[in-house]
């Protein structure tokens, strides 16, 4: 049995933020240590207060009260929590890594006089042509995922959109057969109704 291998997709702008805020939160843990091992050492609080501050912004945040904090104080916090939720929580989606088993070649035969193998993308493509020669599909791209073929489907019309997509479907079983390769699920996707009219839909 033939081991495939797994890869996972990554977005280099996502990775980069989130190592960002790990080196930034690790150098605060490191900061953070090394004053309490001057602590440690006996080291005076007014002197960890000068190199770190904390007293100071304790006190200060300490003795806020509600008067002290206006409307375009809130105003500020409440836009920085949203951009920061919204930014943040783009960054942590985009850096989850996403693995997906390499695709690899289609074997056909493999004997004493060798072996036959078809590219993905030769699978692919002879799905893409047949379901293109179908005169309301606009567009078509197929991925073939070893145990499926998936297409995803532009149409030009909306009043037989369902004819149109199981005649989709068929086309790329028959292109398959065709070209003798073996039978896969095919599994249709429409990703975009390219309309003409602004009746069309109605």
């Amino acid at each position: 049995m033939l081991r495939q291998r797994v890869r996972a997709r990554s977005f280099p702008v996502a990775r980069l933020a989130a190592d960002a805020v790990v080196v930034v939160f690790a150098l605060a843990l490191v900061w953070s240590g090394g004053m309490l091992v001057l602590l440690a050492f006996k080291t005076s609080p007014a002197t960890i207060d000068v190199l770190s501050g904390y007293r100071t912004a304790y006190d200060y945040l300490a003795g806020l009260e509600p008067g002290d904090i206006g409307d375009t104080t809130r105003l500020a916090a409440a836009i920085g929590g949203v951009l920061a939720c919204l930014v943040f929580g783009a960054v942590a989606w985009r850096a989850i890594p996403r693995p997906y088993l390499a695709r690899t070649d289609l074997r056909l035969c493999d004997d004493e006089l060798g072996t036959v193998d078809v590219n993905p993308r030769a699978i692919e493509r002879a799905a893409e042509l047949a379901v293109l020669e179908h005169p309301a599909v606009a567009a078509a791209r197929a991925r073939y995922a070893t145990d499926d073929l998936t297409l995803d489907v532009s149409a030009g019309r909306a009043d037989t959109l369902a004819e149109t997509l199981l005649d989709v479907q068929q086309r790329a079983r028959d292109s398959l057969a065709h070209h003798e390769l073996p039978p896969l699920p095919v599994n249709i996707t429409l990703v975009r109704f390219e309309r003409k009219t602004r009746r069309e839909l109605q």
